[in-house]
């Protein structure tokens, strides 16, 4: 019998030991979250822009839903390389680079002057970086650090976006409203810079790193790094894309990009400008929404833990679609009773389709589900970059978000379909398999 030689990488690996009172996961997802948070200014942005850019430079609605759906959609394209480069060169060193990429484009754009250095600034350079921050971090370092409760870090981290915005929406609103636009962003490009000393100084790559079994699971060494990150990500949609239940997720999660960070979070404050209502008004109502996606996002990753993933993603694609159709009538001038019954409901269901997704995708595609969660991420965020432009054409040409509204609505309860059309696996059964 043939001894199996050791992983490269696990042969000066620490020796296993007993993890402590708290264990070094917790730390480890607590790191992840404050990152999350730094970085999620530039998510809060691009809304309160598009009003003080059309008036400073005149340029059209459309013009600037450009450069914010090439942001969109190489923050989807970019990480699924951004999750098998963390699997390269490792956690820290992937995000710490990101987080300094996203900084480096937000602080250029105040010098800009063209519409097409906005695009290279904020759509290029910032989409890059926020690419590599994207979802699949969280996907990355759930899988790595826990084998129990990973639906519910999930939520925490998943959170952690909206925490952000909950944090950065109010202040770069009053910025924007009594400074200007370019504060503003100095602000978002500061923080992300901010948390880069405690990404790379405390963010630990394996729990192999220091000698711990995962959170719930046994002792494993260390992996040896997988070279050829770009040729594997390639190869896992590949192999995915014969797959059913990978186009049913990435359909879904197109449409999930569409209706939130496509539509909402790009045009809800414009929209309600519209109708004679407070920039600072609107951009405090976004943060409300951030403040409930927190209790909604948490409480779906403990959902995941405990019931059957597609069943939630549909009753939450369902239940969006629904409020969508009522909004249009709910804008008004000032803020009304039933628009913050809009802003709750709509809250609670921001991105609590994220936790079962990444459970579905761990679910089908087994070590490859981080991976294969970047590309349905790349979907959702197409989805998000073509309602980021349409709808500020739309806006253009009709005088009114309206149809955008509905339109919106209605392809939430098509997800919701798809969602239940996706086939269960097995208990114990292998990974999704390619068909012929």
């Amino acid at each position: 019998m043939t001894q199996t030689a050791p992983a490269p990488g696990a042969l000066h690996a620490p020796s296993p030991r007993r993890a402590g009172r708290v264990h070094r996961a917790w730390f480890v997802a607590a790191v992840a979250f404050v990152t999350i948070i730094g970085a999620a200014g530039f998510a809060s942005l691009p809304g309160l822009l598009i009003e003080p850019l059309h008036e400073e430079f005149d340029w059209s609605r459309g013009t600037i839903g450009v450069a914010v759906s090439v942001n969109m959609a190489l923050y989807g394209i970019t990480a699924p390389f951004a999750a098998a480069l963390m699997d390269r060169f490792g956690i820290r060193r992937v995000v710490a680079v990101a987080l300094t990429v996203i900084a480096g484009g937000a602080v250029a754009t105040v010098w800009m002057t063209e519409p097409w250095q906005l695009v290279l600034c904020w759509g290029l350079l910032v989409g890059l970086g926020s690419g590599s921050m994207a979802l699949a971090f969280a996907a990355t370092v759930t899988g790595r650090w826990f084998t129990a409760r990973r639906g519910l870090v999930t939520g925490i981290l998943t959170a952690a976006g909206a925490s952000g915005q909950l944090v950065f929406l109010p202040l770069l609103a009053w910025l924007v409203d009594r400074h200007g636009w370019r504060p503003a962003t100095v602000t978002v490009a500061a923080a992300a810079l901010a948390v880069v000393p405690f990404v790379w100084l405390l963010l630990r790559d394996h729990p192999a790193d220091v000698g711990l079994a995962p959170y719930g699971g046994t002792y494993a060494p260390k992996p040896a790094p997988a070279a050829g990150a770009a040729r594997r990500a390639l190869k896992v949609l590949a192999d995915a894309a014969r797959t059913g239940p990978f186009w049913l997720l990435a359909g879904t999660f197109a449409i999930c990009g569409a209706s939130t960070n496509g539509l909402v979070r790009t045009h809800f404050v414009p929209a309600a400008h519209d109708h004679g209502m407070p920039v600072t008004a609107a951009a405090g109502l976004l943060a409300v929404i951030g403040v409930f996606d927190v209790v909604g996002t948490i409480a779906s990753g403990w959902f995941t833990d405990r019931y059957e993933a597609r069943r939630l993603l549909a009753v939450y694609y369902a239940l969006r679609g629904v409020s969508l159709l009522f909004l249009p009538i709910l804008l008004a001038p000032s803020v009304r009773p039933p628009l913050v019954f809009f802003i709750v409901f709509y809250g609670l269901d921001w991105v609590a389709t994220v936790p079962p997704t990444i459970a579905l995708c761990r679910e089908h595609y087994g070590d490859d589900g981080a991976i294969v969660f970047g590309w349905v991420l790349a979907s959702h965020q197409i989805g998000a970059a073509l309602v980021a432009f349409l709808g500020g054409l739309a806006r253009d040409l009709t005088g009114s978000y309206d149809v955008v509204w509905y339109a919106s609505g209605a392809l939430c309860a098509m997800a919701a379909l798809m969602a239940m059309v996706i086939r269960r696996r097995p208990p114990g059964g292998a990974a999704e398999s390619p068909r012929a």
